[in-house]
């Protein structure tokens, strides 16, 4: 009697959540499904620039700079990442997908 109870409930769970995960939230829209991403390359005078300005910053005393001034660097150096970023082409690899990459790894060798 427990074993039909358990299949039943389990039964119940996995019907209700394949119709809870079919409906649209938003019908109306026509928005694509995967973001396309646009090229954004940078040259190679422009990163040469932006190196050459964030070692500026880097090399710069700012202890004699007003609190406002060390906030615009501190904008200008995250706007520069930014731009960094965008131009990289870089995979983030979280570390629970890392450990299942290496354990397929080593059960299917």
């Amino acid at each position: 009697m427990k074993k039909i109870m358990i299949f039943v409930g389990l039964m119940f769970f996995m019907l209700s959540a394949s119709t809870a995960f079919a409906t649209k939230s938003d019908p109306v829209s026509d928005k694509p499904a995967v973001p396309v991403k646009t090229e954004n390359k940078l040259s190679e005078e422009e990163i040469s620039h932006l190196t050459r300005r964030v070692e500026e910053i880097r090399d710069m005393d700012k202890t004699n700079l007003t609190l406002k001034e060390k906030r615009e660097l501190r904008k200008e150096l995250r706007m520069i990442k930014e731009n960094v970023r965008k131009d990289s082409g870089y995979i983030y690899i979280g570390t629970g997908t890392l450990i299942l990459i290496i354990i397929l790894i080593i059960i299917l060798l």
